[in-house]
């Protein structure tokens, strides 16, 4: 069979998926490269030399080199598997070389693992090998690099406790203990039979139920730094557009050793497109849909996706493949608002009828309650110093403790988030996009 014919050109940022394939396709399973792909990628889009080999719109090879005054260094010869063998390596580091020259380079070099791809090439090429040197290196302490580029990202490492915070929903816990924690927690176990740990999750429900709070939880059970993308916040952080920002976060995550990468209202970048060219909203969405599975081929990741409008999600952003789970967080039911209401009524448990505050409270969303309950117990504490009419707090003034009728009157006072037309529709968003 004949193969097509291949071309070299620049690399272009547009190129960073592809690249990182091939990066992976030419790795041995145990090699540890000198130069990191995210230093590669970097010194790639800083303006260094950087040439691919493509065949049409598929990119076969690439190679960058990194000019430091008289001298260049090789960082990087790959090749896709099936083009191997064909002189594309040869013919990336020719242009290499020749753009080196230009810049005044007049010694190349290039340190790579033993057998490493493009060792075949460099020989063929003219280069050298020399045994008569030793290479040392220093590594950094452990999770330095992380910390940087977790900082560079805005990202933070969440404290402990945080799933046992989340009290009452224990329906939608179970559900991510079950599918998401274990498989993660327990990858050796999970493997032996032959569960996939999940790489994607969505979680939809109405505003207010808990969903970034659930992400959080997630990445403090795992130990796993937390990142967040705010679209928003990435338009307005370049002028090169939303898509091209998108990209190049997703690429700066290659830094980190394990994350859980959350988008909250997801649907601002992967609303239902219109099936026009010219719908602004077609790149962004379609540049997301490229960098999920690019996301997925790495361990120790987790993409968290949450929305309050799962409906409006493009229908190829839905379609298995991509996202592991679609998972609904529904608003808390009556156990759910008793163990919540419980949490913010620990030092008046004994004078409150919690029941009365669950009953009343039917439309509340975990936030809801929260806001109801700290601003009974404010009215309950100016009651108290109204009552002392200026007099300063003794050691005999014990108080009297916020009452069930402190905190009916802080519901009564509290514009729910939730409306009965909210809770059909999630109902409705259940069975038709829960995927568990």
């Amino acid at each position: 069979m004949v193969m097509p014919a291949w071309h070299l050109r620049d690399y272009h940022d547009d190129d960073l998926d592809q690249a990182i394939q091939i990066w992976d396709q030419s790795r041995l399973a145990d090699e540890h490269r000198v130069f990191p792909v995210s230093e590669v990628m970097a010194a790639a889009k800083a303006g260094q030399t950087a040439v691919v080999a493509v065949v049409g719109d598929q990119l076969v090879g690439m190679a960058v080199a990194q000019a430091f005054g008289r001298r260049g260094w090789i960082l990087l010869v790959a090749l896709a598997s099936r083009w191997r063998e064909r002189g594309i390596g040869s013919a990336l580091l020719a242009e290499v070389e020749r753009r080196l020259r230009a810049l005044g380079v007049r010694h190349v070099s290039a340190l790579l693992p033993a057998g490493a791809a493009g060792t075949k090439a460099l020989e063929n090429s003219g280069y050298r090998f020399r045994d008569d040197l030793t290479y040392y290196e220093k590594t950094e302490p452990p999770g330095t690099a992380d910390a940087d580029a977790l900082a560079a990202l805005g990202g933070r490492i969440l404290p402990d406790g945080l799933w046992d915070a989340m009290a009452g929903m224990e329906r939608e816990k179970e559900i991510i203990e079950r599918r998401v924690v274990l498989p993660l927690t327990e990858p050796t176990l999970a493997d032996r039979y032959g569960v996939a740990p999940p790489k994607a999750i969505i979680l939809f429900g109405p505003p207010g139920t808990g969903k970034t709070s659930f992400a959080k939880a997630v990445a403090s059970r795992l130990g796993w730094p937390f990142v967040e993308l705010f679209p928003s916040r990435l338009a307005a952080d370049t002028s090169e557009g939303l898509a091209v920002a998108l990209r190049e976060a997703f690429a700066d995550l290659a830094e980190l050793d394990s994350v859980l990468l959350f988008i909250d209202e997801v649907e601002e970048i992967a609303g239902a497109r219109s099936g026009k060219a010219v719908d602004p909203g077609h790149g962004v969405t379609n540049e997301l849909l490229k960098l999920i599975p690019v996301f997925r081929e790495h361990d120790a990741r987790l993409l968290a996706c949450a929305t309050n409008s799962v409906r409006s999600l493009d229908a190829a952003f839905l379609r298995p493949g991509r996202f592991d789970y679609v998972i609904p967080i529904g608003p808390p039911n009556p156990t759910a608002r008793a163990a919540i209401w419980a949490r913010y009524l620990r030092t008046c448990a004994d004078s409150v009828d919690v029941g009365q505050l669950v009953g009343a409270s039917e439309l509340f969303t975990p936030a809801d309650i929260e806001f109801a309950a700290r601003k009974g117990a404010q009215g309950a504490f100016e009651r108290e110093v109204t009552q002392r009419q200026g007099r300063a707090a003794t050691t005999e003034d014990s108080g009297r403790p916020a009452t069930t009728e402190d905190y009916l009157s802080a519901i009564a006072d509290t514009r729910p988030t939730l409306s009965t037309r909210m809770i059909e529709e999630f109902a409705e968003d259940i069975d038709t996009y829960s995927r568990l």
